[in-house]
């Protein structure tokens, strides 16, 4: 089967610290890659990138599984394609 790229959008619970979110999200759910981006006026957000074969995964158990992660508020698939 085919390989798979995602990347995910994550916005932090109001309240809540980007760094606390992005530890939990590395426990709970290992994504290949996290990386923190400042939107704007302090404002932060996570881009979370997982790679898997689209035979035993999908992007929306993924996304199920990011929205579970204490401290995640908004999830939303910025980009998806084969690898």
């Amino acid at each position: 089967m085919a390989m798979v790229a995602v990347v995910f959008k994550v916005y932090p619970k109001e309240g809540t610290q980007i760094e606390a979110t992005v530890d939990n999200i590395k426990a709970k759910v290992n994504p290949a890659n996290v990386q923190v981006e400042e939107l704007a006026f302090g404002i932060k957000m996570a881009k979370v990138l997982f790679k898997f074969d689209d035979a035993t995964n999908s992007s929306s158990k993924l996304e199920e599984g990011l929205r579970a992660v204490e401290g995640v508020g908004e999830v939303e698939v910025e980009e998806e394609s084969l690898v």
